[in-house]
């Protein structure tokens, strides 16, 4: 008897689902800043999602990283417990994208355009994937305490980070500008723009 070919499909439904169930458990206490305070992994499955739809999306183990990028930043997962559970390639992807909090605030928002020209290709997806994920949540649900001009702040470092990333994925792109202009509107662009036009 033939053996009947092994497809590949159920390992990486197991692979993607286990990443899932993993960075859930990881973020359990955490949840958005938004006035709706959204369990912390709806933004992680929005990512990974975004990741997953990218004309280009890459190997699994991008949008598995997608899932996890924030348990080393947020929850204290380490670089040597993603390598054991995921590989070396996943851990190598969310280290990228990383911030080092050992940094004041400001510097780690600079750090993130001085370092995106530098990032490889899959670990740029990753970080267009959440700046779109962050934006959508800013008009969805905006933080709690900010103010509009910190709101707009964040809309035009975002855009920022982007533009250092240089061309990456021109679909992932589409949704990225998208969602920026939204909350451009939302937060004070528009209704600038709107304004000048009515000056006489």
């Amino acid at each position: 008897m033939t053996p009947r070919p092994t497809s590949p499909v159920p390992h990486a439904i197991a692979r993607l689902s286990h990443a899932a169930h993993w960075a859930a458990r990881a973020h359990k206490d955490q949840q958005r800043k938004g006035i709706d305070a959204e369990p912390y992994v709806n933004h992680l499955l929005e990512v990974a999602e975004l990741v997953a739809h990218a004309d280009e999306p890459g190997p699994i183990e991008v949008v598995i990283a997608a899932l996890l990028h924030d348990t080393v930043e947020d929850v204290g997962v380490t670089e040597a417990q993603l390598v054991t559970e995921f590989g070396p390639r996943v851990a190598e992807l969310v280290m990228y994208v990383t911030d080092d909090k050992t940094l004041s605030k400001d510097r780690r928002k600079a750090a993130q355009i001085e370092h995106a020209p530098g990032l490889p290709h899959d670990a740029k997806l990753i970080k267009l994937a959440d700046k779109t994920s962050n934006l959508r949540a800013l008009v969805r649900t905006p933080p709690v305490g900010w103010t509009e001009a910190r709101l707009l702040d964040y809309v035009d470092w975002a855009a920022a980070v982007v533009e250092a990333c240089g061309p990456v994925d021109p679909g992932l792109e589409r949704v990225f500008w998208e969602a920026h202009a939204i909350a451009a509107r939302a937060y004070g662009r528009g209704r600038a723009a709107e304004a000048d036009e009515a000056l006489p």
